[in-house]
């Protein structure tokens, strides 16, 4: 079996476990039991009717909302873990949203290939961490003392598409209280969604502050992509073949989804071995 093919099963598979509270679907009712005080480690909505556990990126907001009355000890370790353990392997293999993004990019329409603007906007992800993620929730604590989580209030298409929009449409009596900040949620998903069509992984590349974070641990993750340098010639197809804006194998922007292996003639690309 190919590792594309694994890759995908894996995919579905977390996107079905994050999701296995099912009959929340057609309920119209968000899962609340035990399991809901969990992290799972892609970014899945908490709202979501099928979601049995939280996502890392609202924890960390609502925690950093609340910083003013304790530490929030448990999203910080969770982040940790997850960090130095997978890094952004949880991008490339565990992350139900940007599963629907890589299907959305089979589409048959033109595509954007990296070049040197994309790079520059592959930054805007640490920006939208620092702004939304790590700022606003920590401005509200201090000022008002009362949580606004700033990336899911404001940008998250991962809540709208996987929370908003079933929840709404299972329980038409929410509709009602829907409004302008809903409606802009709506257009920016419909924007993200139809994006990713044209270029592969849009969100991750250059929104998605979850991925931000997890890059910061690229270079120390346990698991992982490596290069072996007394192997490589430098001959960058790992880099051409690659979709995502990375300027070497294993980097910041690397998701490390191991198809770069498929065009090294020299086996120099290989996944990290626990020593």
């Amino acid at each position: 079996m190919k590792l594309p093919f694994k890759r995908r099963l894996i995919q579905l598979a977390s996107a079905l476990l994050y999701n296995a509270h099912l009959k929340g679907f057609t309920e119209g009712q968000i899962y609340q039991g035990n399991l809901k005080g969990l992290c799972v480690p892609g970014l899945n909505c908490y709202s979501c009717p099928g979601a049995v556990a939280s996502c890392p990126l609202g924890s960390l907001q609502n925690a950093l909302s609340g910083v003013t009355y304790r530490m929030p000890y448990y999203i910080f370790g969770i982040l940790l873990l997850f960090g130095l353990l997978l890094g952004r392997i949880i991008c490339g293999f565990l992350c139900p949203f940007g599963l629907i993004q890589e299907l959305l990019h089979k589409i048959p329409v033109p595509k954007l290939k990296k070049n040197r603007i994309t790079r520059v906007l592959s930054c805007g992800k640490y920006v939208i961490l620092v702004i939304f993620v790590i700022y606003i929730p920590l401005f509200y604590a201090f000022r008002d003392g009362y949580p606004l989580p700033g990336f899911c209030k404001y940008i998250c298409p991962a809540g709208t598409l996987e929370g908003g929009l079933p929840l709404l449409i299972a329980d038409p009596s929410l509709r009602s209280l829907a409004g302008f900040l809903f409606s802009w949620k709506v257009a920016l998903m419909l924007i993200i969604l139809v994006s990713a069509m044209f270029i592969y992984r849009s969100f991750c590349r250059f929104i998605c502050p979850l991925g931000a974070i997890y890059a910061l641990f690229s270079k120390i993750a346990v698991f992982g992509i490596q290069v072996d340098e007394s192997k490589c010639t430098h001959c960058n197809q790992c880099i051409h073949h690659c979709m995502m804006d990375i300027k070497k194998v294993g980097d910041r922007e690397c998701i490390q989804c191991g198809s770069c292996r498929e065009v090294c003639h020299f086996d120099a690309i290989s996944w990290k071995k626990i020593k």
